[in-house]
């Protein structure tokens, strides 16, 4: 029985290998060797001495990556909190079977087709004093208008939020749309007969349904708040002075500027370890409820 089963799934593995090979190869295979040049003094070039924890003794004493993961603490939790509050509401709104409604999707789902590049740097035309938003102020007739944020060391980090919102919150929109259209039309008529606010019925009986939908869109965002990087370069390149740096770009800084490949794949193996820590108890969480499910 246990052959036969084997040979039923003997294609479907054959099918799989190559693609397996190759995450064991590149994703897997580079991690570990990252891990190892972490372990090393390497600057310039890859070398072979081990010098154990060094370098995340230095990494974790650098102001600079201090400052990044400190930026990154303020980024992700109200990128995360806005863009499923957004979102939310607007899948809330279109799913009130409003007219235009396959425009509206599209319009608050366009953003997210953009990269962070291009959202970047719409966002920087904007928020730039001398051409944006504070340009626009003056211009009709408000001379003391300021909405310098950009050029703000203070405030800077909150137009990477404003940003990064806008653009994810789409995802968000489409997971939760998805999820309401799955809600049982007796609920709502039995919340209508119990003359139960709508709010109410969406607070307390339709958003705890949407769980796993709201959990996954959480963890793709808290996974693009870890690797961001193209945004804060297009937008700020981590300035003014270090006010927008993140652990992404602190990490290219050090492998491709300042050449010292063995500090870089030390704060990268934190990040990696970071990202682990958040994909693999919702991995852990999934299977456990497919389990369950499972007859």
């Amino acid at each position: 029985m246990r052959a036969a089963r084997l040979l039923r799934h003997l294609p479907a593995a054959i099918a799989v290998a190559p693609a397996a090979s190759v995450v064991l190869a590149v994703y897997v295979g580079c991690s570990v060797w990252s891990l190892r040049i972490s372990l090393t003094s390497s600057h310039l070039l890859p070398i072979d001495d081990f010098v154990g924890l060094r370098q995340y003794q230095a990494l974790l004493s650098n102001s600079r990556w201090q400052g990044s993961v400190l930026n990154l603490l303020i980024i992700g939790p109200l990128f995360i909190g806005l863009a499923l509050l957004i979102g939310f509401l607007l899948a809330i709104l279109i799913d009130q079977k409003i007219r235009g409604e396959s425009l509206m999707r599209t319009i608050f789902l366009y953003p997210f087709s953009m990269s962070f590049v291009v959202t970047g740097l719409v966002w920087q035309w904007l928020l730039n004093p001398s051409v944006g938003i504070q340009k626009l102020g003056r211009d009709l007739g408000f001379p003391d208008f300021r909405f310098d944020w950009i050029v703000d060391r203070r405030m800077v980090v909150y137009t990477i939020v404003a940003a990064a919102v806008w653009h994810g919150s789409g995802l968000v929109m489409v997971i939760a749309l998805a999820g309401l259209r799955g809600i049982d039309d007796d609920i709502w008529r039995a919340s209508r007969i119990d003359g139960i606010p709508a709010w109410r019925t969406y607070l307390f009986i339709v958003l705890p349904m949407l769980g796993a939908s709201l959990a996954t869109a959480a963890v793709l965002l808290a996974i693009s708040v870890v690797r961001l990087y193209d945004l804060v370069v297009a937008m700020t390149n981590g300035g003014p002075g270090l006010g927008s740096e993140v652990p992404a770009k602190f990490i290219i800084d050090n492998l491709f500027e300042r050449q010292n490949i063995g500090l870089a794949t030390a704060a990268a193996t934190v990040m990696l370890v970071t990202v682990l820590a958040v994909v693999v108890p919702w991995i852990y969480a999934q299977q456990g409820r497919t389990g369950r499910a499972a007859p």
